[in-house]
């Protein structure tokens, strides 16, 4: 098959001054088939395809087999889909980085140039899986530990400041700054993401693999993303693709507004029970309904964060207006943040009222209908 289809779907987005490249998913549906009421989650997967479109690893079919996934709402093809960045806590970022100096000194006794050894894919390595807790109840406990820490794993943080010098695309978040999947939704995750890529600016969705089962609180930032093994995120980091099947979508409806005196932590346990009794293991979770308009990002992300609770590859919340609020208080950039809207806008990614998606089955729950502690996992 040829490569017609990226060609022409290939088009050009004005955000303010700024000039984008993007793949145009109305282009995909005007030759292969109407993508409107396909799950956003599914979206991002379908963009991803014909951005990696080269007739070998993936071919026109594996596109085809998505669009036409509205159909019975479940498809048995396996497709490969390359994650945006990888997300690394230090228990498994660090036997990554000696693998890639590894590689380097392997690459040095063959007579090659080991700066060409380097991630494919941007890596953000988080610290924060080693820190311990050494002093408490004091106003300086926060600064002695990141102190003894220093101490501590001296050789270990020397030795990743020398990978973030020396390898492209390669990042670490000192210890002290937080946990990795909050320090993902708080700084790193951008809903909308853009680079050069030989010469040209293009923007495509934010999706990443995490090498921590709780990657899965970044989907209530709009962000496609789950945990993975060490060696799936290595692959991942060295441009591998990641094979999966088209997975079967749960489509979750929220309605209403939540009674006065109820938390957010009812609500939470609540969906968790809902969707252990329905059974979505190895699903995604679609959230979807006006009950979306009031619920608070940080709601989203817990709910997002509890898919190991629940069983479900993650819990998607597509971007909207509560995303643009939470990226501006998170202090991301206005261009940032402008691409993010009309990208979004553009390839059917944004949160409309009344939005009603074909999914493989549906739950719903009407906010008013949540008790007090109404359930525990």
């Amino acid at each position: 098959m040829s490569l017609r289809l990226k060609k022409e779907s290939l088009s050009t987005l004005s955000v303010g001054t700024h000039q984008y490249e993007y793949y145009r998913l109305s282009e995909v549906a005007r030759q292969l088939g109407d993508i409107t009421r396909l799950p956003k989650s599914l979206k991002v997967l379908l963009e991803n395809l014909v951005r990696y479109l080269d007739d070998d690893t993936v071919v026109e079919d594996d596109i085809k087999a998505l669009v036409d996934w509205q159909k019975n709402a479940h498809a048995s093809r396996e497709i490969a889909y390359r994650p945006a960045r990888v997300l690394m806590q230090d228990f498994t970022g660090v036997p990554a980085v000696v693998d890639l100096a590894a590689m380097r000194e392997a690459v040095k006794s063959l007579g090659g140039n080991v700066e060409k050894v380097n991630p494919l894919s941007p890596v953000d390595l988080v610290i924060d899986h080693s820190v311990m807790v050494d002093k408490y109840a004091s106003d300086d406990a926060f600064e002695k530990n990141v102190e003894i820490e220093m101490q501590r794993n001296y050789e270990r943080y020397l030795f990743l400041r020398w990978g973030q010098q020396s390898f492209e695309r390669f990042r670490v978040v000192p210890p002290g700054t937080g946990i990795c999947h909050q320090v993902n939704l708080e700084y790193l995750g951008k809903a909308i993401w853009s680079e050069q890529q030989n010469g040209r600016h293009i923007a495509y969705p934010d999706t990443l693999v995490g090498t921590d089962s709780h990657t899965t609180m970044i989907n209530g930032l709009g962000v496609l993303g789950w945990g993975v093994g060490g060696i799936e995120a290595e692959a991942a980091m060295l441009g591998q693709p990641i094979s999966m099947l088209i997975p079967d979508v749960v489509g979750f409806k929220l309605t209403g507004k939540l009674r006065e005196g109820i938390t957010a932590t009812d609500l939470v346990l609540t969906v968790t029970q809902m969707l252990r009794q329905h059974g979505v293991v190895g699903k995604f979770v679609e959230f979807y309904g006006d009950g979306l308009a009031s619920l608070p990002l940080a709601d989203r992300a817990t709910i997002a964060n509890m898919s190991p609770e629940y069983g479900a590859t993650c819990g998607f919340f597509p971007i909207d207006e509560i995303t643009l609020d939470y990226l501006r208080l998170t202090g991301r950039e206005e261009q940032e943040i402008a691409l993010v809207e009309a990208y979004s806008k553009e390839q059917g990614l944004w949160r409309h009222a009344g939005d009603e998606p074909i999914f493989t089955s549906t739950l719903s729950f009407r906010y008013g209908h949540c008790g007090s502690k109404s359930c525990w996992p």
